[in-house]
């Protein structure tokens, strides 16, 4: 790489939580330049939030529109590359399709859009441009999560039968929403779409199973709850899942599960053994067989299959956690970036990052969930 990749910015300015998370992720590698930003849809706060950032004058943008039509008639060498989308996700979809129109690739905080025909729209216009799209889905980023991921695919435990994915959080047990800015979003259809909690954390817990498994999901039983009186979106739920491979799984999704941080777990249970992971343990992937003693894998160690050691940075004992999860995906998506403006085909470790499709199944997943939640129906056919 003979220059870094500039990256532009689409909120994410002073207090948002994700868009600091972001730049830290895009920062850790070296790989990665935030050259400009719209930062706010306040073009006072977009000003200011560029100062603090110590990004240049003239590219501090007060709207997206500005950014994209004013990048792109900067000379090659110096536009912004790819744009990061961290605003809600009712202001997803204009922004990304502007700046594939406008020939950018996207990174974007999911869920992808704020509906799925927006995110098949999407899906077409990627398709249409042949530019990236990544979505940032940061638990698949971990190591031991492609370590998990590998030893499936490489038949480890044989069929798989049955995945058990929890996540349970507590932070909105209490009705906050009003005073708690994130909370005022996620909880609000006008900004957060059709669903609350399945839209905002249990998406995650999908994909990660989806992912790890190598399998998809075909039919789903849902049970949707709004627990906290008042509230208009879901803000618990249990879900029965069949996959496409022949197993059945278990999702379930909380934020009103009060005690409990960020408690996202999977268990993947094929004939010959089990796999479990715990997102507040990163550094541990636990293996127990069936007619062996149970092994706990480390992160940084040697024993390691090559894809986690590739997303690993530090030696085995040094802990690695959510904002290394976060940069691999970051760095996976420089360098496949990287690789095509050299007129490269990208090496297969670097494309492994979560794309469109993988958005177009986030937003099929919430539309299907909430269908299935209204229905009376024992099962409900995962339609796309």
């Amino acid at each position: 790489m003979e220059q870094k990749i500039r990256m532009g910015m689409i909120g994410g300015g002073r207090n948002a939580f994700i868009g600091a998370v972001h730049r830290m992720a895009a920062n850790l590698d070296g790989l990665i330049e935030l050259c400009c930003g719209a930062l706010s849809s306040d073009p006072e706060n977009a000003k200011i939030s560029g100062r603090e950032l110590f990004l240049s004058e003239n590219r501090i943008y007060g709207s997206y529109e500005e950014m994209i039509a004013k990048e792109r008639n900067l000379p090659v060498h110096e536009r912004m590359q790819f744009v990061s989308i961290v605003t809600p996700n009712h202001k997803h979809f204009e922004p990304a399709m502007l700046a594939l129109s406008n020939g950018f690739h996207v990174l974007i905080d999911k869920p992808v859009a704020f509906s799925l025909a927006e995110a098949k729209a999407l899906q077409q216009k990627v398709k249409e441009t042949g530019l990236q799209l990544c979505l940032t889905h940061t638990y698949s980023g971990y190591p031991m999560v492609k370590q998990a991921k590998q030893m499936v695919a490489n038949g480890d435990f044989g069929q798989i039968r049955k995945i058990c994915v929890l996540y349970p959080q507590g932070w909105l047990s209490e009705n906050t929403d009003s005073s708690n800015k994130q909370a005022a979003w996620r909880t609000d259809p006008s900004k957060s779409g059709i669903s609350g909690c399945m839209g905002d954390i249990g998406t995650h817990a999908a994909h990660l199973a989806e992912y790890i498994s190598g399998s998809k999901i075909t039919k789903i039983c849902a049970d949707l709850n709004t627990v906290v009186k008042g509230r208009k979106l879901d803000d618990d739920g249990n879900i029965l899942l069949k996959f496409d491979n022949g197993a059945n799984g278990i999702l379930m999704a909380s934020q009103i599960a009060a005690g409990e941080e960020n408690a996202l777990k999977i268990s993947v249970y094929g004939e010959r053994g089990c796999l479990e992971w715990h997102q507040m343990d990163p550094n541990n992937l636990i293996v127990r067989w069936l007619d062996q003693p149970m092994q706990i894998y480390r992160t940084g160690n040697a024993y390691l299959l090559e894809i986690a050691k590739q997303n690993t940075r530090t030696p085995a004992g040094h802990p690695e956690g959510y904002l290394e999860a976060f940069a691999n995906i970051y760095r996976n998506f420089a360098l496949t970036l990287n690789a095509l403006q050299n007129q490269e085909k990208p090496l297969p470790q670097y494309l492994d990052f979560p794309g469109i499709e993988d958005g177009v199944r986030g937003m099929a997943f919430i539309e299907n969930v909430v269908a299935s939640g209204k229905s009376d129906l024992k099962w409900h056919n995962f339609e796309i």
